[in-house]
């Protein structure tokens, strides 16, 4: 193996002289890369430097590129090289400055990136309409043999999407409750309202909060899992495989989750009015000095039954719009994990705006009910 000379640079008036190894195991020895930097930095705004390395012993594609960088990646006027060191220099040359292509100006003008927007929400229109009516056949079928359908996936779903919702929708409902019982004790004190606080909080949680609050929790928790999951099925090639085993996805899949979401969202609106309504209870008896009795009392008074039942009616077309929603997404997701980020992410944003969509249809559909 041949000895490793040490890199040295050795500055005179006007000109410089390398010796020694230019290679990188050399340069990588003590402080020899640090050194020779620093000195050829001194010369990087000098002209006119006579350079030799006819001295150097051997060299690499990194010594050279060093006393490239230092002449400012252009050969300078007065040059002595050893025999071999050309080639090196002449690939430097020969690759240039690195030059990036001007970027391709946008073509698409703003009509035709709304016409592109509105051709993707038709498709998904579309997509949805598909979705319904698979499941409506499957639902037939279902009905037709009960004794076939898929109760082990029906039960697994009510257990993820119910029970399991419990804690996070008692904690969100009773903390809700005490911040509107608060606020508008707040008011109706300046008006000598106090005992209407009943009316208010029982009318705004069992009408219009408590489903709307159960189905946004739900679209967050359930909605996003249901779509990851299919979208994992589909990075996993297990939907393919379900296919070659004749095995339908609707049925299986898509059925169990929209019957399991119908049946959990009533009773989880059920068990987020009662939270917030013993959220907004302790805050009356706090602020306001009215006794949970009184509250109990007053409360089938303050809201008719109407009210019980439409919220009930909200619960179960949430989840049924949650699940397809969720599904459809996660059907859509590509193979591949940019896709399963994505199509989760476009799934709960949409599953919450149909859902506030759907309450202001509900809102308008019901608005002389109820009062």
């Amino acid at each position: 193996m041949p000895s490793v000379q040490e890199p040295t640079l050795t500055l005179d008036p006007g000109a410089a002289t390398a010796t020694g190894t230019w290679q990188v195991h050399a340069l990588a020895l003590g402080n020899a890369m640090h050194t020779l930097t620093g000195q050829l930095n001194t010369l990087k705004d000098k002209a006119g430097i006579k350079w030799d390395l006819t001295g150097i012993d051997s060299m690499d594609h990194i010594g050279a590129q060093l006393l490239w960088n230092a002449w400012g990646k252009a050969r300078p006027a007065s040059l002595r090289l050893a025999p071999g060191q050309e080639e090196f220099f002449k690939r430097l040359e020969a690759a240039g400055k690195l030059e990036l292509k001007a970027p391709r100006k946008q073509r698409l003008t703003s009509v035709m990136v709304l016409g592109f927007a509105m051709m993707q929400f038709f498709e998904h229109l579309r997509g949805m309409i598909t979705l319904v009516g698979a499941v409506t056949q499957d639902m037939l079928r279902f009905a037709r043999h009960p004794l076939r359908g898929p109760w082990r996936e029906i039960s697994a779903n009510i257990f993820h999407a119910g029970p399991q919702a419990l804690g996070i929708t008692a904690l969100v409902g009773f903390l809700i409750g005490v911040v509107l019982s608060y606020l508008s004790a707040q008011q109706l004190r300046n008006f000598g309202g106090d005992i209407y606080l009943v009316n208010l909080l029982g009318m705004s949680i069992i009408r219009e909060l408590g489903p709307l609050l159960a189905a946004i929790l739900v679209a967050g928790r359930s909605g996003s899992s249901i779509t990851a999951q299919l979208g994992v099925m589909r990075v996993t090639e297990e939907l393919d495989a379900m296919l070659v085993m004749g095995i339908s996805h609707g049925f299986r899949l898509i059925l169990p989750k929209v019957i399991a979401l119908a049946v959990c969202m009533p009773l989880l609106v059920i068990w987020t009015d009662v939270m917030a309504l013993i959220g907004g209870m302790v805050s009356a008896n706090v602020e306001l000095h009215l006794s949970p009795y009184y509250f109990i009392e007053k409360l089938p008074d303050a809201v008719p039954l109407a009210n019980y039942m439409i919220g009930l009616g909200k619960g179960a077309v949430f989840g049924v719009l949650i699940a397809l929603v969720a599904c459809h997404f996660g059907l859509r997701i590509k193979p591949n994990t940019e896709s399963l980020g994505r199509g989760t992410t476009t799934s709960v944003v949409t599953a919450i705006t149909v859902v506030i969509l759907a309450d202001a249809v509900f809102a308008i559909l019901f608005n002389g009910v109820g009062y």
